[in-house]
């Protein structure tokens, strides 16, 4: 396969695992696995739509002139913020070790600072992966994104020490 299909591709495969997400979340009962089967599809459905606007603007290269470069300019940008894509499903966290603050899923920022008596320490929260048991059947579905499409998938929860 050429270059020139290599999105076509990445947009064919990602279709077929969200359905197939879509599809194993029917069987599901269990309120966690809905969360992160909805999750995952939403994820996928985000990474399906940078996709397609990465070939409306490889289209639009190829078909119209682009005398001052700001069609390519706006296509490298977009292959830049979808090779760092990254779906995370349940929980994301995100440290500044500058100011010792931290932040969940998008949240309010949150000193880890605390002093007493014995000293000043730094509390960070920490993300530790689902194991396959956790996952059930996404196990299988989400090694093969990792794999196939080339995608980084995030699934963890928060344990606070």
């Amino acid at each position: 396969m050429s270059d020139d299909w290599y999105n076509v591709h990445q947009l064919a495969v990602l279709a077929g695992f969200r359905l197939i997400i879509l599809a194993s979340r029917v069987g599901c009962e269990d309120d966690f696995l809905l969360k992160l089967h909805d999750g995952l599809a939403e994820g996928l459905a985000a990474a399906i739509a940078r996709l397609r606007a990465l070939i409306a603007l490889e289209r639009q290269l190829a078909t119209a002139p682009d005398d001052e470069g700001l069609v390519a300019l706006q296509l490298h940008g977009e292959e830049g913020c979808f090779a760092r894509f990254r779906i995370t499903p349940l929980d994301d966290l995100e440290i500044d070790y500058d100011t010792h603050e931290c932040r969940v899923n998008g949240g309010e920022w949150h000193y880890a600072l605390s002093a007493d008596c014995g000293g000043v320490e730094s509390n960070y929260p920490r993300l530790v992966d689902l194991t396959d048991e956790e996952l059930g059947t996404l196990a299988p579905i989400v090694r093969s994104i990792r794999n196939e499409a080339d995608i980084a998938i995030s699934i963890a929860r928060i344990v606070y020490y």
